[in-house]
């Protein structure tokens, strides 16, 4: 191939991957058929960390097999992150989410010398988190508590690619199984974004009719006091907007870099917050 002829696919190249990463930025709703698929996305999951908290294996690396269990608590004991990109399926076959994409994370990081209650006291001291979790989180606040459970507004916020920032409540419940182990479910109520991600107190897209990046957003805490330390795992699942098959080989990096580093910067904020020195 000549070498105009390089510089033309390559133009080509660049203009698909602009034009991906642009897709969000045109407005979409979210439809009734993507919120029921992906309720029942985070049925299914949820059922399965029920059955791990009943059961030895509340933390999802205790369910791996025994070689790459080893590997990864060998990681972890290093001060490294463990991540993982999950599925949940359905009597062996995978949950199609109709007008939407599901994204399901987990992050995993030991941090030694921590013990349980402190590390629950950090969670749920939900007014600092602004200062604890930036920038991803630009605002906290507690709204109510009853018990284990809480009511919670923020106010999050991205600049990776592209700015984005929502205003969200949520409802947590957390659940304490014995003195060394505790799980939360952290399930948003409303999701809004903000028609200017740079303003904090900007006016609000209408709910479920905007970019379409974030339209649900479930996350998962699972903890347990061993080893000298405390082990902590972060899952979630968000629902997006769907993308042409065409452009997805081009988009799904930039998402996948996306939810990686806000699990980073949350799981070692937490580690830094609990006093103990990072390795990373």
């Amino acid at each position: 191939m000549s070498r105009n002829g390089h510089k033309r696919i390559a133009r080509l190249a660049l203009a698909s991957l602009l034009g991906a990463l642009a897709l969000p930025a045109r407005a979409a709703e979210l439809t009734p058929r993507a919120a029921a698929a992906f309720d029942d996305y985070a049925r299914a999951t949820e059922a399965r960390m029920a059955a791990q908290a009943k059961g030895d294996t509340l933390l999802w690396v205790d369910a791996l097999l025994e070689k790459q269990r080893q590997d990864a608590y060998a990681r972890l004991k290093r001060g490294e992150i463990v991540y993982r990109e999950l599925e949940t399926r359905k009597d062996g076959k995978s949950i199609k989410i109709p007008d939407g994409m599901v994204h399901h994370w987990l992050g995993a990081i030991f941090i030694p010398g921590a013990n349980l209650q402190r590390a629950l006291a950090i969670f749920q001291d939900y007014d600092d988190h602004a200062a604890l979790y930036q920038p991803y989180v630009r605002r906290s606040k507690l709204l109510g508590h009853k018990g284990d459970d809480f009511k919670v507004s923020q106010q999050l916020y991205s600049s990776i690619r592209t700015k984005v920032a929502f205003n969200v409540d949520f409802d947590v419940h957390f659940a304490r199984l014995s003195d060394t182990r505790a799980h939360s479910r952290s399930h948003a109520t409303r999701i809004a974004e903000l028609v200017n991600p740079g303003q904090p107190d900007s006016a609000e897209k209408p709910v479920g009719n905007d970019r379409g990046f974030l339209w649900r957003y479930h996350t998962y805490w699972r903890l347990e006091e061993k080893d000298g330390g405390v082990y902590v795992e972060l899952e979630s699942i968000a629902l997006s907007r769907s993308i042409p098959a065409v452009f997805r080989w081009l988009v799904n990096p930039t998402i996948r870099r996306i939810r990686r580093d806000s699990a980073q910067r949350f799981l070692t904020s937490t580690r830094s917050a609990s006093g103990t020195s990072s390795t990373d």
